[in-house]
């Protein structure tokens, strides 16, 4: 059989699959953070209610 090309192939598939779990908890949290300051109301600034 072909070993150093299936290997190749296993090497990138592996990398794609790290990568793409990487990106992923990022956008996650990135997400998470969008969430929460949507659902929190807006602070009022004393100054500006003068």
């Amino acid at each position: 059989m072909n070993y150093p090309i299936i290997i190749a192939v296993s090497i990138l598939v592996l990398i794609l699959i790290v990568f793409l779990i990487k990106r992923n908890l990022k956008d996650k949290k990135k997400f998470e953070e969008e969430v929460i300051d949507t659902e929190l109301p807006p602070e009022k600034d004393d100054k500006e209610n003068i």
